[in-house]
């Protein structure tokens, strides 16, 4: 259960916002002196409600348009398979997001890459770290939405963030 109030909520809104803020710009934002505001911050990153800060990079203009839906499917669901796929898919840089699933599907791959080719070079990888039953892809068309931001107003108990 975690013991956040409102003060530590408004800090991680206006963190995911912008993670390059100051402690003194961060207090500014949330209403508090810099001293509390650092001691706050210090625990939220301590009991690990702060991850990390990244910078967000423009995927495409990396060189990366390309988003990628693996579904993959097996008949191995003991520990020790799963153990080996993950450790497998987790060294392979191209796996933005992978998500052991309930339903048809056993796992699902977001992968981003350069194009069709690029991601026929990962596909290859990919069967050859596992025995699968069966793997499909589904290409993203276009990118509607995307946030990293998470919606805190849900937690927060009423609170502005």
């Amino acid at each position: 259960m975690n013991t956040l109030d409102h003060f530590d909520y408004a800090i991680l809104g206006a963190l995911q916002v912008d993670g390059t803020l100051s402690v003194a710009e961060l207090a500014q934002k949330v209403g508090l002196s810099s001293t509390p505001c650092w001691k706050r911050l210090k625990r939220l990153e301590d009991e690990g409600y702060l991850e990390r800060r990244v910078a967000i990079i423009n995927r495409r203009k990396a060189g990366l348009p390309v988003t990628v839906f693996v579904s993959v499917r097996t008949s191995q669901h003991d520990d020790k398979w799963l153990e080996r796929f993950a450790q497998a898919v987790e060294a392979l840089p191209e796996v933005q997001e992978f998500h052991r699933m309930s339903g048809d599907i056993d796992y699902l791959l977001k992968v981003v890459t350069t194009d069709i080719e690029g991601y026929d070079r990962f596909y290859k990888k990919l069967i050859k770290v596992a025995q699968l039953s069966g793997v499909s892809s589904a290409f993203s068309m276009e990118q509607i939405k995307y946030t990293t931001a998470l919606p805190l107003h849900l937690v927060a108990h009423g609170t502005a963030i």
